[in-house]
């Protein structure tokens, strides 16, 4: 009696043969929605037959996870958590579909490079402030998509670690730093811009009147659309900034300056707003950007914007002396973070425009002698002017080095006015021997002053002085 069964010439439902890369044949049950199951075995024959039927009774334990279902106390369920709670829901509709579009973009991404796991499923209790730099650093190309990046996952951990909430126990995001950019963003407009915008675009168009809005109310574009005459009031403009208004409104009242109060009276409207389109509808907030970017490209301003003139005004406020409480309250800004921006960039012009003046050799008053005389064919300074360099160098590091060995008391510093005629001797004396001679008597007067005389020879010796 032969021992081979008879076998059909097709396997059993839901089997499905496999070529391992040996050349072996393999045999799996599958069905959709469960896990890959290998039948050993011949088909057809007892043994595997049992592996099959026990294969097709299954256990939950068989069925595949969902890859779109979340798994608790993950990044993921955190996230959604997030975007479902009330703190979301108070953001601006433009932040909430940006933001929410950040994190949705973190789930896919591996944990390392090459894993299979990915950050949806990554455990918060695992999630360190490493974690968030390998997120952060994918987009490093990307400096300001990477920085907003950060941004939303500490905006998420900020609300999850609040103690009403108490999803996490830390924010891992608040030690992660933001990529370094050279960018100062939206360019700001200089006066000749401003200029060369009125030429094009002059008193009486929607344009003129658009730019006035921007820079001599301090709003932004998004507040600039909302602008009508209902926001006046008198001699003043009244009106809740856009941004924010939801979680911390600010109300702002700015007076009608007399150029914005011309382009008002100059545009008479019947609408709500200030500003419409071509078919007497209200902008919006992308729409009027767009717009307003022809309107600086037929000026001939093809890297000017909207925001810029914000920019433009705020910097122009503190060049002309406006203090960082006052442009706080002109710009509506909570903190003094941007006022200080701006004040620091007037207050280093102001203190460079007064004060380089001082860069001058001359301690007479007979008049300046060169910073940068002309020099020879080597390329060395010529004659006085080297000598002179020489010596308020060599002198200024023996003065540093003799602090170091002796700390000098206030009441024996330096007399600087000696040490300025010894290097003038040394300069503009006409005969060499008299000049050392004459250099060294008075360089010692101050040294008795500084009490110092034990260095003396020292620095006596370097400069040539015997």
């Amino acid at each position: 009696m032969s021992s081979e069964v008879d076998m059909p010439g097709r396997l059993p439902k839901f089997c499905v043969e496999d070529v391992d890369r040996h050349g072996n044949v393999r045999v799996y049950l599958r069905r959709e929605g469960l896990l890959k199951v290998r039948l050993p075995g011949v088909p057809w024959t007892e043994p595997f037959m049992e592996a099959y039927r026990a294969a097709l009774d299954g256990t939950p334990e068989d069925k595949l996870r969902d890859r779109h279902a979340t798994l608790p106390d993950t990044w993921k369920w955190l996230c959604q958590q997030y975007v479902a709670s009330a703190c979301f829901k108070t953001l601006d509709p433009v932040t909430q579909r940006r933001r929410r579009a950040l994190l949705e973009a973190t789930y896919d991404e591996p944990t390392k490079p090459g894993a299979k796991t990915v950050f949806a499923d990554f455990p918060l209790a695992r999630l360190k402030p490493a974690a968030i730099r390998i997120l952060r650093d994918r987009k490093a190309d990307v400096p300001g998509g990477a920085n907003n990046t950060v941004k939303a996952i500490r905006a998420t951990f900020k609300w999850a670690v609040q103690p009403e909430v108490a999803l996490a126990l830390h924010n891992p995001a608040r030690d992660v730093g933001y990529i370094a950019t050279a960018s100062e963003g939206f360019h700001t407009w200089s006066v000749d811009e401003v200029t060369r915008f009125i030429e094009r675009h002059p008193l009486g168009s929607r344009a003129y009147l658009a730019l006035c809005l921007l820079l001599f109310v301090g709003g932004r574009r998004s507040d600039a659309v909302l602008f009508g005459r209902q926001h006046l009031q008198g001699a003043w403009l009244r009106y809740t900034q856009h941004k924010g208004r939801n979680a911390k409104p600010m109300t702002l009242e700015v007076p009608v300056l007399p150029a914005l109060r011309a382009a008002i009276d100059a545009c008479q409207s019947q609408n709500l707003t200030f500003l419409v389109t071509e078919r007497g509808k209200p902008f919006t907030s992308n729409g009027f950007g767009n717009w307003f970017k022809d309107r600086c490209r037929e000026a001939g301003l093809l890297h000017c914007s909207a925001h810029g003139l914000r920019k433009a005004g705020a910097t122009l406020a503190a060049e002309n002396g406006a203090t960082e409480r006052q442009l706080m309250a002109m710009f509506g800004w909570r903190t003094s973070k941007m006022a200080e921006h701006y004040t620091r960039k007037a207050e280093q012009k102001r203190l460079a425009g007064s004060a380089m003046h001082l860069i001058d050799f001359d301690r007479k008053g007979e008049g300046s002698v060169p910073l940068f005389p002309v020099r020879r064919t080597g390329g060395t300074f010529s004659g006085e002017t080297a000598t002179k360099s020489t010596i308020i160098s060599t002198i200024g590091a023996q003065e540093r080095t003799g602090r170091s060995r002796k700390k000098i008391q206030p009441n024996q510093r330096f007399s600087r006015t000696l040490l300025s005629r010894c290097v003038a001797l040394l300069c503009d004396s006409d005969q060499r021997s008299l000049r050392l001679a004459n250099a060294a008597d008075l360089y010692n007067q101050s040294q008795l002053l500084v009490g110092d005389a034990a260095i003396l020879p020292g620095k006596t010796a370097r400069l040539g002085i015997q």
